[in-house]
């Protein structure tokens, strides 16, 4: 293509934290640019907040219907190409869906809904329509993380046997959603957020990182959900037993009252030859630990020798030299430019190859919100 995408915005206004996240990343490889939006249910706020980003005031929308009608009428030369969701999760699903079946590919923040209904609809919406939608589970964009994917499927640590992952973060160890925050407030809203707060917000990440990284499938799984902070109406900590279908064992941590956490992602996958470890606040690392071997550290962007060469798609993820940091902005914009580069693909007729496609789609969107729901069914029991 000899243009950049056009992007379009749902939510993300001024008074909201992860849209800003989300332009950062799309524009980080000069291939999208942002031409319209309905920045927020407030009229006035995503007036503002379009012509803080210097939008044309005339696709400024005031909401998410209209700009949906008013884009497809435009000539194709300049109506968006794609939207990007990042509202509350009660607000994914229709707008999701009401784009694809007007033309445009998706961006969606996760949970990709609130019920798993709602999901498979949204699965047969893009076999339908053909288009693409893209899931922003941000730890898959990780080099250190597909590199770890990468040596799994190559059988580098033999059948994998246990699985641990982890996310614990302390931001929601008191009410917070009755002290003014606004995050927090939805979140804890069964009427916006879904069945669970803690799974749905950082649970699927956990098990989407656990799939993605071990190529295996979640199988069964028993749950154990908590309230902890009186007076929240959702759970706030979440411990999983974990069974996948090769045979092997795991445990999966949530929890959102782990007071002095910030975001300690954390995984550990054994073999039978040996294991592996990463750490979302260490990201460059990924530690190999084999039988009768001395510990190795595989570090992002090092021109390494075989039999140590960094995999394709690690590579293909890297932004900087060795020794300069990637992190969460780094890895969204890998998802965004993997996004980019399947959608222009498929505008000139190609076929995208598999670094570019490596991304979080639909599947991983249904397959999230099955594990909600088991985890839910399972702790009332």
């Amino acid at each position: 293509m000899k243009r950049k995408l056009r992007m379009g915005m749902v939510g993300g206004g001024n008074d909201a934290f992860i849209g800003a996240v989300h332009r950062i990343a799309a524009f980080m490889d000069g291939k999208i640019e942002l031409v319209c939006g309905a920045f927020s249910a407030n009229r006035e706020v995503s007036l503002q907040s379009g012509r803080d980003l210097f939008i044309d005031e005339s696709r400024i929308y005031p909401d998410y219907k209209t700009m949906l009608e008013k884009e497809a009428q435009l000539p194709e030369g300049e109506r968006m190409d794609f939207v990007t969701i990042v509202t509350p999760n009660f607000l994914h699903y229709e707008p999701a869906k009401l784009a694809m079946e007007a033309g445009f590919d998706v961006v969606v923040e996760k949970p990709m809904t609130v019920s798993l209904e709602e999901a498979k609809s949204l699965q047969e919406t893009v076999e339908r329509t053909g288009k693409t939608l893209c899931l922003t589970h941000t730890y898959s964009g990780y080099p250190m993380v597909k590199q770890a994917k990468a040596m799994v499927a190559e059988g580098h640590f033999g059948k994998i046997r246990k699985v641990v992952v982890e996310y614990p973060q302390g931001w929601l160890s008191r009410l917070t959603e009755r002290e003014g925050h606004a995050g927090a407030a939805w979140r804890a809203d069964p009427n916006r957020s879904g069945k669970s707060l803690v799974m749905g917000d950082i649970g699927t990440h956990a098990a989407h990182l656990a799939e993605y990284i071990t190529g295996l499938r979640i199988e069964e799984l028993c749950a154990d959900l908590t309230t902890f902070v009186e007076g929240r109406m959702l759970d706030d900590d979440g411990s999983v037993l974990l069974r996948f279908n090769n045979g092997a064992k795991g445990v999966l941590m949530a929890s959102q009252i782990s007071a002095g956490e910030e975001n300690a992602v954390r995984i550990r996958v054994y073999g039978e030859k040996g294991g592996l470890e990463w750490a979302n606040e260490d990201p460059n690392n990924l530690i190999i630990k084999m039988l009768d071997i001395p510990r190795q550290i595989y570090r992002t962007g090092n021109n390494y020798i075989a039999p140590y060469t960094l995999s394709s798609f690690a590579t293909h993820n890297t932004r900087v030299p060795a020794g300069h940091p990637e992190g969460l902005l780094e890895s969204f914009a890998n998802i965004y430019r993997n996004f980019a580069a399947t959608v222009m693909a498929k505008k000139e007729g190609r076929t995208p190859t598999p670094e570019e496609m490596d991304f979080p789609n639909v599947y991983d969107g249904v397959r999230g919100m099955a594990f909600i729901d088991t985890v839910v069914k399972s702790n009332q029991k």
